[in-house]
């Protein structure tokens, strides 16, 4: 059973998310999503359990996305979770900042609930590997 974890600072931007990804079939039948509203909020929850993916928005209130994604990284205990990087922001310096960073995949808002599902599946395949693939 996938456990991810969504961190974005609109609550109807979280609930979509939540809704896609507890619907699709392709990442197993019982996906576990929790989800933050700041990055801080997120590290606590971090801290308190495992998750096999984390989708990011890289504008939170407290924290930037990409700082968050760096603090993840240097972590012993989630530096090989899949990352997800989810923004409006979505310029090639961004998506090339988050890939450096270490994320998996960079879905460009607003997107199409199957764009998201199809980004955690291959993050999830591939962090499982030990790969990071540019998408």
């Amino acid at each position: 059973m996938p456990r991810i974890l969504l961190i974005d600072d609109s609550a109807a931007m979280r609930a979509t998310m939540r809704a896609a990804l507890e619907g699709a079939r392709e990442l197993g039948p019982v996906v576990e999503v929790t989800d933050s509203s700041s990055g801080f909020e997120a590290l606590r929850r971090m801290h308190g359990g495992a998750h096999d993916a984390v989708v990011i928005d890289i504008h939170l209130p407290d924290i930037d996305g990409l700082e968050l994604i760096h603090f993840i990284r240097r972590s012993r205990h989630h530096r090989d979770v899949a990352l997800i990087v989810v923004s409006s922001m979505s310029s090639a310096r961004e998506r090339g900042r988050a890939f450096r960073l270490g994320a998996h995949a960079f879905v460009a808002k607003p997107f199409p609930p199957e764009a998201l599902v199809s980004a955690v599946r291959r993050s999830l395949a591939t962090s499982q590997l030990g790969l990071r693939v540019a998408t």
